[in-house]
């Protein structure tokens, strides 16, 4: 493994896992060109970026990730991507801000995890706020389905890439294979995400077991990682304050601490408690805050700041974007020192290799369900593999990628009308 003093990261990535940020690499003497505040703009910069292009939901947002972090800027190697998506699998809340966050630890150090989660945040909480005022002050439901409409098979085709490379990486045995398969298989006939993680995890680490002849309690570490903050949270959060506004943040908190899986999960707390449990909420009103937060950038949890607004105005909206990502903030910190630990176990090592090709066969088998809702015609399939021979063929800049496939959309609905 390459010594982390002759890591220079604005040339080459680290150490699959070596996570020592850019900020504590710099104190070292033979490290001085390195400088902790443009590292941090960096995680700003890029951060800000992907929240305003970040279209397509966590697997999309996992793939812009990948082309800038590991093939164009070389903060991290393919496998240590690989194992900050595998961990984010493993804790609750929203996958790709939690991936946002561990990359700004791992270029910027502690800033770096408050800033990349928050500038990733920031444009989907703004533009959601935005049309949730609109939504109020006239009731009505922004359109933006002639934007989409090029966007979509453009982020296909950037999601494909990305899963095809990470897969290369990932596959490291044929029974790592099977695994991968199996979840995909299992994946597309609805069996539960969770159950898929666990178990492909699982079962690359009972085969080293085997393997090894290894016995004793394989599940330890599992309980040190699941042992967190989150169900203490959920109690907590289970008393409504007498306050609207604390009750709306502690409602929150409790389903960002408990939330696994992806957006569309979110669906199910919210009615429960907002529609159901506090009657704060119509039905009609709760399918508008998950569509606008579908068709905006960035994490689709920022449906709760369109959610908090109609509640509670401009606090509410505040207060309930915090309430609901915080918990993310808390957990990345928590877990991320575990990750070399992780892999430094020959017995926990397999558990992770196992989670991180699970992870991507759920990616595979998400990508294939938004495939046949975005490639609908002959324009969109066109899209898609024009920007599929761009990116494998010329390396092109997925960001452009995307602008394209936006103009695109609209030229075509301003010509049909």
């Amino acid at each position: 493994m390459v010594g982390r003093e002759a890591v220079n990261p604005q040339s080459q990535p680290p150490s699959a896992y070596d996570w020592t940020p850019v900020t504590e690499i710099s104190a070292r003497p033979e490290a001085s060109s390195i400088r902790p505040p443009a590292a941090l703009r960096e995680v700003v910069g890029l951060f800000l970026k992907l929240g305003f292009i970040g279209f397509g939901g966590p697997a999309a947002h996992v793939a812009l990730m990948r082309d800038e972090v590991v093939r164009r800027r070389k903060w991290v190697s393919e496998e240590g991507f690989l194992d900050l998506l595998g961990m984010t699998n493993l804790i609750p809340g929203p996958n790709s801000t939690e991936m946002a966050i561990h990359l700004g630890y791992v270029r910027a150090g502690w800033p770096g995890l408050v800033a990349a989660g928050a500038c990733f945040i920031a444009p989907a909480m703004l533009i959601v706020l935005a049309l949730a005022w609109a939504y109020v002050r006239y009731g009505a439901q922004p359109q933006v389905a002639w934007l989409l409409y090029g966007i979509k098979p453009v982020i296909i085709a950037i999601v494909v890439q990305a899963t095809w490379a990470l897969l290369r990486a990932a596959v490291k045995s044929s029974l790592l294979a099977v695994v991968g398969a199996a979840v995909l298989g299992l994946s597309l006939i609805g069996a539960n995400e969770i159950a898929l993680l666990f178990g492909g995890g699982l079962a690359m680490m009972l085969a080293g077991s085997v393997r090894r002849g290894w016995a004793g309690a394989a599940g330890a570490p599992l309980l040190m990682l699941l042992g967190g903050p989150g169900p203490a949270w959920a109690l907590a959060a289970g008393g409504a304050a007498s306050a609207s506004l604390g009750t709306l943040f502690l409602t929150f908190l409790k389903i960002g601490a408990v939330l696994y899986g992806s957006g569309y999960v979110l669906l199910a707390f919210v009615r429960n408690d907002f529609v159901h449990r506090l009657g704060w909420l119509t039905d009609r009103q709760l399918l508008d805050a998950i569509a606008i937060g579908q068709f905006t950038p960035g994490p689709v949890l920022t449906t709760a700041t369109f959610i908090g607004y109609v509640i509670g105005s401009w606090p509410g909206a505040v207060l309930a974007t915090v309430g609901i990502f915080l918990p993310s903030f808390v957990f990345v910190a928590a877990s991320h020192p575990l990750i070399p630990k992780i892999r430094a176990s020959r017995l926990t090592a397999g558990f992770l290799d196992g989670v991180n090709v699970a992870a991507l066969g759920l990616m595979a088998a998400v990508t294939w369900e938004l495939a046949r809702a975005a490639i609908v015609d002959g324009l969109t399939a066109v899209l898609a593999l024009l920007a599929a021979v761009l990116l494998i063929r010329f390396r092109a800049n997925s960001v452009w990628l995307i602008l394209g496939g936006g103009a695109m959309g609209i030229v075509y609905r301003l010509a049909v009308g």
